[in-house]
């Protein structure tokens, strides 16, 4: 297989409290009038041992139509990495060798100009990519459609929402053509129906030779996307191989502590009775989740999420305003009853400063907990699979001639059982 991608011995440093250097007018006026009145120099002497390795000495080779999935907890480094490879910005040491031309969606309204309208940032993303104008026409109603925006296409981008800009900034990334295509956890804000299509989307670029990395949160994304694993761990490679090898290791990690995840918001969970498994779907049910915060909340949002096996939502939950000092809290999250069918569910915690992600709010976390949920519940709905639907709730039959009132769960002998979900170990 020949390689597209070729990391090697690849290091980023930053120095705490400076900004990185692009070279434009404005920042050489800038830091010259700080250099004027002394800024320059004090904080260079206060800041020129604090350095910090958002990574170091990452090596990895990633093969023509690979799908490689780069896991981690928040501020490992996988943003970093994806910044390095399409070029926004320079290692420190090593080196990353890309060969074709890449498209990136790092963040919402990637490389969008917002005084330009959809259509118009639409082929000034082509032309970036050095495609010819006839070749981006060819693709213009297919990008369109994808991103549903037809509407609006003619708008400028400043006025469209996060989501609309999320929409076509992935349609125009994906349906130019690149060899590489690089996308992070930006996809984890959009609807459920768009994930699907997103994820459908990369399938097709990679069947079609062409290469993708995924950042994600959401392991069973990557689990069932990508044949390859990166696992990142405070900026240095922890593993890299198969998808579900990489994956095991990385929740193993988690649950014996290994990972410690300095300087992270969450850090373990549980139900308030104790353990991970819920044996009654019609008693009330607590999420207990340990906090550590290096900052206070002000005018937060506190979210927990319910996610099946397919990552679709089962329920949610969200609280705000939120308010809590430095230090490490326990929150309580109480919901009367959970009536789902039994099975494993993972369950989501997110915690913004100063808003949400609807109002502008800044992410300090979003975790993804593991051991997951199970309900060890006997099934009490229709005994056929596709029928017995995502609730565990119980009816009675009457108005018989016997005067029989019959359950749901009252299955005839010849009907086989639904085995019990065992506790995840």
């Amino acid at each position: 297989m020949q390689h597209v991608i070729r990391v090697n011995g690849l290091g980023k440093r930053y120095q705490m409290g400076a900004r990185e250097a692009y070279g434009t007018l404005r920042d050489t006026i800038t830091r010259s009038v700080h250099n004027v009145l002394g800024r320059g120099a004090a904080r260079s002497a206060s800041a020129e041992s604090q350095w910090m390795w958002a990574l170091r000495d990452v090596s990895f080779e990633v093969g023509d139509g690979e799908i490689l999935g780069i896991i981690g907890r928040n501020g490992s480094g996988k943003s970093t990495l994806l910044k390095i490879l399409s070029r926004i910005t320079e290692p420190t040491t090593g080196y990353a060798e890309v060969r074709g031309r890449v498209g990136s969606l790092l963040e919402v309204g990637t490389g969008f100009h917002p005084e330009l309208t959809g259509r118009e940032n639409v082929f000034v993303n082509g032309a970036i990519l050095g495609m010819r104008r006839c070749e981006i026409e060819r693709r213009f109603d297919e990008i369109v459609a994808f991103a549903e925006v037809e509407a609006y296409i003619d708008t400028a981008v400043k006025h469209y929402s996060s989501g609309m800009q999320m929409r076509l900034a992935f349609a125009v990334a994906a349906h130019l053509q690149p060899n590489i295509l690089l996308v992070d956890e930006v996809l984890a804000v959009g609807d459920i129906e768009f994930q699907r299509r997103c994820l459908g989307k990369m399938k097709d670029v990679s069947r079609e030779g062409r290469t993708v990395i995924l950042v994600s949160h959401q392991m069973g994304q990557i689990r069932r996307l990508c044949q390859t694993g990166l696992w990142l761990d405070r900026g240095r490679v922890r593993h890299v191989g198969d998808v579900g090898a990489t994956i095991s290791q990385y929740e193993s990690a988690i649950l014996s502590g290994d990972d410690d995840g300095a300087g992270q918001c969450f850090s373990q969970w549980e139900l308030a009775e104790g353990g991970h498994v819920v044996r009654a779907g019609d008693r009330p049910v607590t999420f207990r989740v340990r906090v550590t915060l290096a900052e206070p909340v002000v005018a937060g949002h506190y979210g927990v999420g319910l996610l099946d096996e397919q990552d679709a939502v089962v329920a949610g939950w969200a609280f705000e305003p939120v308010a809590l000092p430095v230090g490490t809290h326990t929150l309580d999250v109480r919901i009367p009853m959970l009536p789902i069918r039994p099975g494993t569910y993972r369950v989501s915690f997110a915690l913004f400063n100063r808003g949400s992600n609807l109002t502008g709010g800044r992410l300090i976390e979003k975790w993804v907990a593991t051991p997951s949920l199970t309900l060890d519940l006997p099934p009490l709905g229709h005994p056929q699979d596709e029928w017995s639907g995502l609730l565990n709730v119980p009816a009675t039959l009457s108005g018989l001639p016997s005067g029989d009132r019959v359950r749901t769960d009252s299955h005839p002998a010849s009907v086989p059982a639904v085995p019990r979900v065992a506790a995840s170990s």
